[in-house]
């Protein structure tokens, strides 16, 4: 899958970049929809977002990294990643 977008940045120029892969792709439809909540490899298991989150930055897109604690048995930090973009306009899509 590939798609071409514009990002557009509070502080920056707007972007116009293609995002290739489907596991990137699939991540920059969750960070948009989610807003400032974000998401966590937590909520996909057996997806490697870090990796999607690494190929979207490698694109220009601004992705903030908030480190969060959690308890229970395994008890530790994961990072919660969040879209830090005004918006992402979907300007076409190929297979």
């Amino acid at each position: 899958m590939r798609r071409v977008i514009t990002a557009h940045f509070f502080d920056r120029p707007p972007l116009t970049i293609t995002i290739q892969g489907k596991r990137p792709n699939w991540l920059l439809d969750i960070l948009r929809t989610r807003g400032d909540t974000g998401t966590t490899s937590i909520e996909h298991p057996g997806v490697r977002v870090a990796d999607a989150v690494l190929k979207l930055r490698r694109a220009g897109l601004a992705i903030e990294t908030i480190t969060e604690r959690h308890e229970g048995a395994f008890a530790g930090n994961h990072a919660r990643y969040v879209l830090r973009v005004e918006r992402v306009d979907i300007e076409r899509e190929a297979a």
